[in-house]
């Protein structure tokens, strides 16, 4: 172990997927592992197997799809949750165990029922069960920074004596400071005769806005493993944001002197698919990935920014992956000019996918003047959305007004089969998706709706978000255009889908009939009404 290397553990499919509107099914969890083992993390944590057959199936698929990157499952300090975490992560090139027990007296007596003298031979025996499995594996401390001192030290010493390769100090409720957290791990450091024997690991959670600074200073104090999610998912306020954590050491290499193996250049891919499969977006004022981190619209900045950019800039956009330049694309450019811009974006696309791509850029670069290297990336990542095509969009034609009830007549296609319905609706986004609802004869609600511009200026794309529910699941869709009804038509459309392909089998062709008011106390009207303003996006 090299002195000064620090170990990235990403666990946003695990600790990040537990926050709310954060799920992901199989698919987009493998997505997602592949882009942060080509971000570079150490370690990934891919899910707590025993939590459910979903979960073990996700990490067991995780498992077999990395190449490099050391696969964890979470477990308790129970023998069948190790069972089931060591069937989930064995077919890893480099798998590990990764179980815990709580140490703080709060959880002890509250929770566990617990000694402090029964928790010790649990964790003891538990990490010696759990190495007899694997050679690689890890024990957290839950609640760490509420434990004892001295308890902790004991802990600390009988685990990495019973086979614990990485013992994790976990901020389990963000309660610590800096402070705080420098005194724990020097303490760890310190007094526990065999730590050379083991990699200290710090987790810290945001509920203070602390996580990253905490986690630098646990690092400081001697942890080499940093565990922290993208863009700093988590339950309640969040975990250590990886792409905070990399740049601060990366930005301010006098303080924190320590070398890891993240791309930085893939931090800003690697948060827009996140985003592309959630659905939900990071504060604009995010540091690192949010929309304004590198803008300046005070005279004062621009002004700086155009005579030297480090007076206003602390890192360049190009070294988090923001590409700076802005090749313009029209309706006149060619393939190869468009597969080449693709290329320098980053994205690697197949013939047919290119060609897939080139048709829908005709259409866009139809309706824009210019296009822009968004519109590229939203094109690109719009397409690689894993959805099954069950439903398309054929045309749409909408009514609406403010003295009139909005009217949509929308017209799907399943196959070769061309199916019309016309439905009335508060607004016309309200009036289109229940004709969607209509034709597909699958009853849904809408469940949360969100609208943004990819670009500025009035012939921006619109992108919207949708996630809907049949009362047996929840489901996700985005859909891309320069018109906001066909954007919203889209998103639900790959929603739809995604539900079908899950529920239906898309052969059978024997959807139950409902009735077209769905939607009538669902939230579409409220949100329909909200988005209304158009960007002519």
């Amino acid at each position: 172990m090299e002195k000064d290397r620090i170990y990235i553990f990403d666990t946003t499919l695990r600790d990040g997927e537990q926050a709310p509107g954060y799920s992901m099914n199989l698919d987009e969890k493998i997505r997602m592992a592949l882009q942060l083992e080509a971000l570079g993390v150490d370690i990934l944590e891919a899910g707590f197997a025993i939590a459910s057959p979903g979960d073990f199936a996700s990490v067991q698929a995780i498992s077999k799809e990395l190449k490099q990157t050391v696969v964890a499952s979470l477990s308790r300090a129970l023998e069948k949750d190790i069972d089931a975490a060591w069937e989930s992560v064995k077919y890893a090139k480099r798998p590990r165990i990764h179980t815990f027990l709580a140490t703080s007296d709060l959880h002890l007596q509250y929770k566990l029922k617990m000694s402090r003298e029964d928790a010790l031979a649990k964790a003891k025996a538990m990490v010696a069960y759990a190495r007899n499995l694997n050679d690689d594996v890890e024990f957290s401390l839950e609640d760490a920074t509420r434990t004892d001192l001295d308890y902790m030290c004991r802990v600390v010493e009988a685990v990495i004596q019973a086979g614990a390769n990485v013992v994790n100090l976990p901020d389990t409720v963000g309660y610590s400071t800096p402070d705080d957290m420098t005194r724990m791990v020097s303490a760890v450091m310190n007094r526990v005769p065999n730590i050379d024997k083991a990699i200290i690991a710090v987790h810290c959670h945001n509920d203070l806005g602390l996580a990253v600074a905490n986690t630098l200073a646990g690092l400081k104090a001697g942890a080499r493993q940093a565990e922290c999610t993208m863009c700093g998912i988590g339950e309640r306020a969040g975990n250590a944001a990886l792409e905070e954590l990399v740049m601060g050491i990366r930005t301010r290499s006098d303080e924190y002197p320590y070398s890891h193996n993240i791309k930085t250049e893939e931090i800003i891919r690697s948060s827009r698919l996140l985003t592309q499969i959630t659905g939900v977006k990071p504060n604009p004022s995010k540091a690192i990935v949010g929309a304004n981190a590198f803008a300046h619209e005070s005279g004062i900045h621009q002004h700086g920014m155009m005579a030297n950019s480090l007076t206003y800039e602390i890192m360049t956009p190009e070294s988090v992956g923001v590409m700076n330049t802005s090749l313009v694309l029209g309706k006149h450019s060619g393939q190869h000019a468009f597969e080449k811009r693709i290329a320098d974006l980053g994205y690697t696309l197949g013939k047919e996918e290119a060609i897939a791509l080139f048709a829908e850029f005709k259409n866009l670069a139809d309706r824009k003047k210019t296009i822009t290297d968004r519109d590229i990336i939203a094109l690109v990542e719009n397409a690689s959305q894993s959805t099954p095509i069950i439903w398309e969009l054929d045309s749409f034609v909408v009514n609406s007004g403010n003295m009139m009830t909005s009217t949509a007549c929308v017209t799907l296609r399943k196959g070769e089969k061309k199916f019309q319905e016309v439905a009335c609706g508060t607004g016309p986004v309200y009036a289109s998706l229940r004709a969607v609802e209509k034709i597909i004869r699958h009853p849904f609600s809408l469940e949360d709706y969100s609208l943004q511009a990819v670009t500025e200026h009035r012939d921006a794309l619109g992108e919207v978000f949708v996630k809907i529910s049949d009362g047996r699941g929840i489901y996700r869709g985005r859909g891309v255009s320069t018109d906001i009804i066909e954007a919203s038509i889209l998103s639900c459309l790959a929603a739809v889908n995604r539900m079908l392909d899950e529920k239906v089998a898309p052969s059978s062709g024997s959807l139950k009939p409902t009735s077209p008011t769905n939607f009538e106390n669902d939230m579409l009207s409220t949100h329909s009404d909200k988005k209304k303003e158009r960007s002519d996006a």
